[in-house]
């Protein structure tokens, strides 16, 4: 399977007279972890579901690997994993019971199944909770057997929509673990989120999308390269940011201004704030 992990030319979906997704063009790399960031309702989410066969586009093509996800849809979702942003767990279910399904669903052999159930009850830290049932646990532990569920059949690629909205930091920063591992386990990640640090950790590469498009797309470092690496902000004023490439003339600028000044280390927010005029926000 040479070639792009994820290939998208010309998409576009409307709903209604929304246009969800305007147009968009990408490429994503095998084995890196590529984040998609936006504001709600930029068409994350949206493509994520055209990406993994949930939805049709109007126009345009998208592959997986080489498989064209609307005409080779099965062969599309044999070579993908994913991570909804909502919850989806049978609640019924045990957490062993919540793999086995899913690993019947994907037709594994019995011997490799149960393999694959031990390995990543481990992985995720599940093993004392393997007969519970999932609606006893925690946000967190729920987030933790849906990314197990989606690694259970050995997927090339993983989709990741905000696996770690509403949890608590500490939560969010294991789950970041196991992402960064399922990756050196050769899985390629597409991930969405909101959350700035989160990208800014985890992503090789970031595309920042705004009413269907890509606005910008490079490395979280080449992005901030392209408003300034420091920020003078001064309070009070609607447009009151101003950037620079180093601290030193952050400080001389910031010593001739009047009123509250802060000087901090600029972030993908603010690459999104100077494009779109708007701010991130889950």
């Amino acid at each position: 399977m040479d070639g792009p992990a994820i290939e998208i030319e010309n998409l576009v979906k409307h709903y209604g007279q929304v246009k969800a997704v305007d147009g968009l063009s990408l490429t994503v790399r095998p084995g890196e972890i590529f984040g998609f960031l936006g504001p709600n309702g930029a068409g994350k989410t949206t493509t994520v579901r055209i990406l993994t066969t949930l939805t049709k586009p109007d126009k345009g093509t998208a592959r997986v690997f080489g498989h064209d996800v609307v005409r080779e849809a099965v062969a599309a979702k044999g070579l993908i994993g994913v991570c909804p942003q909502h919850t989806n767990v049978d609640a019924e279910l045990s957490v062993y019971e919540n793999l086995k399904l899913h690993g019947l669903l994907h037709r594994m052999d019995p011997p490799r199944r149960e393999s694959r159930i031990n390995e990543l009850l481990e992985f995720t830290g599940l093993s004392d909770r393997r007969k519970a049932q999932a609606k006893v646990l925690s946000g967190g532990l729920k987030r933790r057997l849906m990314i197990a569920r989606a690694l259970l059949h050995q997927p090339r690629i993983l989709f990741l929509d905000e696996p770690t909205v509403g949890l608590d930091p500490q939560t969010r920063r294991r789950l970041w673990e196991l992402i960064q591992a399922s990756l050196r386990s050769g899985a390629t990640i597409f991930l969405t989120t909101h959350y700035i640090e989160e990208a800014e950790k985890l992503c090789h590469r970031v595309g920042i999308i705004d009413q269907g498009r890509i606005i910008a797309l490079d490395t979280p470092a080449a992005l901030l390269e392209r408003v300034g690496r420091v920020v003078v902000e001064c309070a009070g004023e609607e447009d009151g940011m101003t950037f620079f490439e180093d601290r030193d003339r952050a400080a001389a600028h910031a010593a001739d201004m009047s009123g509250d000044v802060l000087i901090r280390t600029a972030n993908l927010e603010d690459v999104f704030i100077r494009l779109t005029g708007r701010r991130v926000r889950p």
